[in-house]
């Protein structure tokens, strides 16, 4: 068996209707190296491991299989799936997402191979959700700064690929598992990658992000939501502070109350819009002379007005 040159980094949970094409996905991909599929598994309750157990034996070269007595979580089944890897580089893919190009991880490993002090690249993604309904993303230029990324990360997780070493060295100094607060893993992943590295992108989109309604990303409960867009700012808040001198603490934290009242706006009470307020104006008081805040309370109280009069005709 050659050497293998990229592990594509597959978790899992519950993705028995998906599965398959992500696996299939991965097989497709036309390469001058060898890949290998690390998958995480676990501990479905649907045939998501069936269907895995079913590839690996028709692949048994190709594809390993992570798994474990006991569900272990997000978290750790993504770090322990990363750490099974034994290319030099990897590829992230969620067990319900896919690749579209052929030839996305030829591309990738050839211009890592070319420039040596890049970290990381990533693509343009097709986003998908539960209605059919597709987007681009990002929608505008690929961004390539450590500030860029700071303000939105432009890197779905199932375009990248990474050098694995940077990937462990990651785990070494940042040890996400000891912030439990963050939501998610690649948004801090990136972002020291961002901040120690260059990082590049490919301007064309080669996989596909299902953004399902329910997920730890996308969810229809508002507090939920809130909770998960108020975790990357905090993420981004944190690497703000130690490689970028807070440089863009002010304008972090303006996006972060933004966006909580802007969904509060819609959802909650009056009472529980103002206790948000209150408690960001609290901790960085040069939010009380932000003006979209005292427009989404007007346009709260419209609605909320336009919704009593509704409901009595």
């Amino acid at each position: 068996m050659r050497e293998v040159m990229l592990s594509v980094v597959m978790t899992t949970y519950n993705h028995e209707r998906y599965i398959a094409q992500a696996i299939e996905s991965v097989l497709r991909q036309q390469t001058s190296f060898a890949v290998e599929i690390v998958i995480g598994e676990d501990c479905s309750t649907d045939r998501t491991l069936n269907i895995a157990e079913d590839y690996q034996s028709q692949y048994p070269e190709a594809i390993r299989i992570i798994r474990s007595e006991q569900n272990v979580g997000w978290r750790a089944n993504y770090r322990r799936t990363i750490a099974a890897a034994r290319g030099k580089y990897v590829a992230l893919l969620d067990g319900d997402d896919y690749f579209t190009h052929r030839k996305k991880l030829q591309m990738q490993v050839e211009l890592l191979e070319a420039n040596p002090d890049v970290g990381m690249c990533y693509t343009r993604s097709e986003r998908i959700d539960e209605t059919g309904a597709t987007t681009i993303y990002p929608e505008g230029e690929c961004a390539t700064t450590f500030e860029a990324m700071l303000r939105r990360n432009p890197a779905e997780n199932c375009t990248v690929v990474a050098r694995r070493e940077l990937v462990e060295q990651y785990y070494a100094e940042v040890r996400p598992d000891t912030h439990p607060e963050w939501l998610t893993d690649d948004l801090p992943m990136w972002l020291w990658f961002a901040a120690n590295s260059r990082y590049m992108a490919i301007d064309c989109p080669t996989a596909v992000h299902r953004v399902l309604t329910y997920s730890v990303s996308h969810s229809p409960e508002y507090r939920k939501k809130i909770a998960f867009v108020d975790s990357l700012s905090d993420i981004s808040l944190w690497y703000d502070e130690r490689y970028n001198n807070c440089g863009l603490h002010h304008e972090l934290l303006t996006a972060k109350h933004n966006t909580a009242l802007w969904v509060l706006s819609y959802n909650g009470g009056v009472g529980e819009y103002l206790r948000r307020w209150q408690r960001d104006v609290k901790e960085h008081r040069p939010l009380i002379k932000n003006i979209a805040s005292y427009g989404l309370f007007a346009k709260k109280i419209f609605w909320r007005m336009w919704r009593k009069n509704d409901n009595r005709r």
